[in-house]
């Protein structure tokens, strides 16, 4: 690894492998083995910024087997002190049409057997994940996005399900009843691995499908794989420019309590 650094991570997922112009590539080792890929750095919008693809950059990686903690090490390595991360959802409300950005506020852990925590022993701590987002970087990315022609919901809870299949319609109704709003597959242990090395995480969470428990209704289709990449990267120029305008709208200087509420401090 070179002594490049940068102040703000992307995790990329489908379609936004190639977020940076002429980025420098990286390869960070970490206690927690291999990142998906190799990071690229480059300055966008005055800041540097560094991009690491969630999936792999040929998306080889399904969500189950993402090395989570390497990856969020990976760019607390490099000096990142805010994580934009956005990911494609399936809405689990009529109100959320395919192609509005949910800027959720919650999550619902519904994943099993992830590495989820840097703090396994023998250092002992214990996150604060009452409200996991950064509540300074939210509203940018609410503004963001709609600045860029986005639909935008502010707010919302993301149940994060294991994958790599889709849920069923009894789950997804059951979802649905809840309350909760979209379902994903990445958020979790995305965001609370990078609370606890004092990141700040918004996701701009880009609703691809009607999943298939909406409202009661089994006219709904199966969502498909090649279904949710189709209309994420029909989305893409819009997502990108929301990104730019975020990168652009963060201030210099953190003034939200993400540093302070990370649990402790990491000796490896």
């Amino acid at each position: 690894m070179t002594g490049q650094t940068a102040e703000i991570g992307v995790i990329g997922g489908s379609g936004l492998y190639r977020f940076l112009d002429d980025p420098a590539s990286l390869t960070v080792d970490t206690p927690y083995g291999e990142p998906s890929d190799t990071l690229t750095v480059a300055e966008l919008e005055g800041r540097r910024v560094a991009f690491l693809p969630r999936h792999g950059s040929r998306h080889t990686i399904p969500p189950h087997r993402i090395n989570y903690r390497a990856n969020l090490w990976a760019l607390h390595a490099l000096g990142v002190e805010r994580v934009l991360a956005p990911c494609a959802v399936g809405s689990l409300r009529a109100e959320h049409a395919p192609g509005t950005v949910v800027v959720c506020d919650q999550f619902v852990d519904r994943t099993r057997g992830r590495a989820d925590t840097f703090f396994d022993g023998p250092e002992v701590a214990h996150l604060s994940s009452a409200d996991p987002y950064c509540a300074e970087l939210r509203p940018l990315a609410v503004q963001a996005a709609r600045d860029a022609g986005m639909a935008v919901r502010d707010g919302g809870t993301m149940a994060v399900v294991n994958g790599p299949r889709f849920s069923t319609r009894a789950e997804s109704r059951w979802f649905s009843g809840q309350g909760w709003d979209v379902v994903g597959m990445t958020q979790y242990p995305e965001v609370v691995l990078a609370r606890e090395l004092g990141m700040c995480y918004v996701t701009l969470s880009l609703v691809t499908d009607y999943d298939v428990g909406l409202e009661h209704d089994d006219s709904v289709s199966a969502v498909t794989q090649e279904e949710v990449i189709a209309v994420f990267n029909r989305n893409m120029p819009k997502l990108r420019e929301a990104l730019r305008r975020l990168i652009a709208a963060a201030p210099a200087r953190r003034g939200c309590g993400c540093a302070a509420g990370a649990p402790g401090t990491l000796t490896h």
